[in-house]
């Protein structure tokens, strides 16, 4: 029901790796008593406080994190900061391809920061949740369905099980054991439990709808799937989880919801100017030739 989309986060990998790779121009940030220097490389520090932030992801993940391995991390880092040195000594750092990307990295980390901090200083208040609760269970209609089917490849094939039912009607879960081509329902006689017909193909969902409780399809139903001969069970109407149940899915919809109006009036209030993409060089080339062409 609800859609769990992610935040936008940085990877850890690119957090560390950008983080151990501070410039040695400013061993300020590093070293301050706030963050102490856990080792230097070249004289690039690697501050305590990256090492201790692996350590306890490392302890969140329930894995050892000893001695050991605070050494192995500031081995690694220190091997990150050795290459970023030698490729900052290349002047790799500005090739426009590769800055961008750095860019890009800063920025992903800077909106991971922003988004984390709103989220802390703007929690969703169980009123905002009552709300939204309300509102689903009024945009909550129709039924769900119980059902059974039985799956085959051709019409004659259904249409033969179809006549066997209707001469016995009690034969619907044997016969879905043994004809079925449905591998997730067979092993159950066909059976599909609670749904909502939405969720199911177009041909199948309202075929369901059609049907009378304890009554089976008399023709066979199409799909991409094959011919679908379907039993209706049971059918009530769609029902809401108890709020307390889907609380923390709600909880993150409604975070989203904030944080998207957010977005929209941050971008609503800047001053965004698009400037029309050059023309490609294959264009650009033709344009000459007339030019050329006037000269001689």
């Amino acid at each position: 029901m609800f859609i769990k989309s992610r935040l936008l986060l940085a990877s850890s990998v690119s957090l560390l790796a950008l983080a151990a790779c501070s410039s040695s121009d400013s061993p300020s940030v590093a070293g301050s008593a706030k963050h102490p220097i856990a080792a230097t490389v070249n004289g690039t520090p690697i501050s305590e406080h990256l090492v201790g932030m692996m350590l306890k992801q490392r302890t969140d993940l329930g894995r050892p994190a000893g001695a050991e391995a605070r050494k192995t991390f500031i081995d690694n880092l220190a091997m990150q900061v050795i290459i970023t040195q030698e490729a900052v000594k290349k002047g790799l750092d500005k090739v426009p391809e590769v800055s961008d990307r750095i860019e890009l990295g800063r920025q992903s980390i800077l909106i991971d920061a922003f988004v984390q901090d709103y989220l802390k200083n703007n929690a969703v208040s169980d009123d905002m949740l009552n709300a939204e609760y309300e509102k689903i269970k009024t945009q909550t209609s129709g039924s769900e369905y119980k059902a059974r089917h039985i799956l085959v490849e051709s019409e004659a094939e259904a249409k033969d099980i179809v006549a066997r039912l209707k001469k016995n009607p009690k034969a619907f879960e044997s016969l879905a054991k043994e004809k079925s081509k449905d591998r997730g329902s067979k092993a159950n006689g066909g059976d599909l439990g609670w749904f909502d017909p939405r969720g199911m193909v177009p041909e199948f969902g309202a075929a369901v709808a059609r049907l009378a409780k304890g009554q089976f399809t008399d023709e066979p139903v199409k799909s991409q799937f094959g011919y679908h001969v379907i039993l209706l069970e049971d059918s009530r109407p769609r029902q809401v989880q108890p709020l307390e149940q889907i609380k923390p899915a709600l909880t993150q919809q409604v975070q989203q919801q904030n944080l998207k109006k957010l977005f929209d009036e941050m971008k609503a209030k800047a001053k965004i100017e698009i400037v029309q993409a050059p023309a490609p060089a294959s264009d650009r080339t033709q344009e000459a030739k007339p030019a050329e062409s006037a000269k001689k």
